[in-house]
């Protein structure tokens, strides 16, 4: 079988859609279809039905989706890896994530891709702006501590962090001389990530805590303003270890008592499979995998 039409089929099969899948693959949508007629001959079954919104897999097209499974974005990534070693790498790469992590974690692996020649265009988005980001096709790469459950998308975990509770010295100690944890936190400001309070519920079950008032005073969504917030004496706040690791070192915060341990969270580096056929990309996404692995 061709490999042209098999990567036809693989992007309609993922984009439910002839349309979608000629523009993923920059070709006409004709084109696609021949293709995809010239599979349906050669398997001697229908592929695809057509729906209102589109198409949808035939139980052969179901087949054939899982018995290719990721193989060819695998071989088309290994292809594009071995074409970076001698190809020209300049271009523009564009990438969407959570702007916290990209200051302090992904700017050092940037550094190989720019010396390079590389431009590098950094989003700050957060929760579904970061996939549909990709899904439109207006970046090439994202970085995201949401679980990716899109099947149009692909993720590795690149990053693991300890989320630990920390307050400024003085608030740390007003919690510490309250009657308990609860009632110390329950008198100070919280600062939030976001109004669904994500990480401190996840803390303050692990650690069997039960406040009676959880309105935060300040909800924003890059936890470098939280810390600077903090580090002035107001409220505390629950965070990944990489934001306050240091501050906590030299003594502009204190990481409150966790009675029943802390939790992590996970962050994962998310692309469409069709964006690894641009050798930029391929080389981009590899050199970021082992270097954030690294540190």
């Amino acid at each position: 079988m061709s490999l042209v039409r098999m990567r036809s089929f693989i992007e309609v099969y993922r984009q439910r859609s002839l349309s979608r899948a000629a523009k993923a693959l920059n070709l006409t949508q004709p084109a696609v279809s021949q293709h995809i007629t010239g599979l349906e001959i050669a398997v001697g079954k229908p592929l695809f039905e057509r729906t209102s919104s589109g198409v949808e897999p035939t139980a052969a097209g179901k087949e054939l989706a899982f018995d290719i499974g990721d193989k060819l974005d695998m071989a088309e990534a290994a292809l594009a890896n071995a074409r970076s070693r001698s190809m020209d790498l300049s271009g523009v790469l564009q990438i969407v994530g959570h702007a916290d992590f990209m200051a302090e974690i992904l700017s050092e692996p940037l550094l190989p891709l720019l010396t390079s020649g590389m431009k590098v265009r950094m989003h700050s988005e957060t929760g579904i702006m970061i996939k549909n980001m990709l899904l439109e096709g207006h970046c090439d790469l994202g970085i995201t501590a949401y679980p990716v459950l899109d099947e149009r998308l692909r993720s590795e975990r690149i990053y693991t962090s300890r989320v630990l509770p920390v307050a400024s010295k003085a608030v740390a100690e007003r919690i510490a001389g309250a009657k308990s944890l609860a009632q110390g936190l329950s008198e100070e400001h919280l600062l939030s990530y976001n109004l669904e309070l994500s990480l401190i519920e996840t803390w303050l079950k692990k650690n069997k805590l039960s406040l009676e008032s959880l309105t935060p005073s300040l909800v924003n969504l890059d936890f470098r303003a939280q810390r600077n917030i903090l580090i002035q004496g107001f409220g505390w706040s629950v965070m990944p270890d990489f934001l306050c690791r240091e501050q906590i070192k030299n003594g502009d915060l204190v990481e409150l008592p966790s009675p029943h341990g802390t939790h992590e969270i996970d962050y994962f580096l998310i692309w469409l499979p069709s964006a690894l056929r641009q050798v930029r990309v391929s080389h981009a996404r590899q050199t970021l995998l082992n270097l954030i692995r690294q540190r």
